[in-house]
């Protein structure tokens, strides 16, 4: 089975949400379970079918959770030498040759893509594009309009 790239930052965000479904939601359904049988039809009973519906959700949201860290490879960039070379996990520094506009963006897995706190899935075309290549390389980014072309400023692995 292929393993998926994840940060330890990545890791300790799924596990602390499987810890609270296990631990907090899952306990909290069971409960409202067992309160809406006390009402008596099960029917004709709202609550319990709201219940059961979520106890669906919350297990198999554990169950995908489970799942996403047994396929993954968790990948710590802090222990990686500073080679100035764009790997899974470094924060890259991109100079856009045609705007001249400049923007960070750190690599990391699908799980953990947020363009808004500039985190960016290393399934995406930039991120594509830039693996393996170092500070001061041009490459060009085929995006929705066209070409871009970037310059790679500066490679962090923190």
């Amino acid at each position: 089975m292929k393993k998926v790239p994840m940060t330890v930052e990545g890791e300790a965000r799924l596990r602390e949400e499987l810890n609270h479904l296990k631990t907090v939601v899952r306990p909290r359904v069971i409960a409202d379970i067992a309160t809406a049988r006390e009402h008596g039809d099960l029917k004709e009973n709202a609550e319990y079918h709201a219940a059961r519906e979520e106890q669906g959700f919350a297990e198999g949201r554990i169950k995908e959770i489970e799942g996403k860290l047994a396929d993954s490879q968790v990948i710590d960039v802090k222990t990686m030498p500073a080679t100035g070379k764009v790997v899974f996990g470094t924060t890259v520094t991109l100079f856009n040759v045609d705007t001249e506009a400049t923007v960070t963006y750190r690599i990391v897995g699908d799980d953990e893509a947020d363009v808004k706190d500039k985190k960016i899935s290393y399934a995406s075309p930039i991120a594509k594009a830039i693996i393996g290549k170092q500070e001061g390389d041009e490459v060009i980014v085929k995006i929705p309009s066209g070409e871009a072309t970037y310059e790679i400023e500066s490679v962090e692995y923190i």
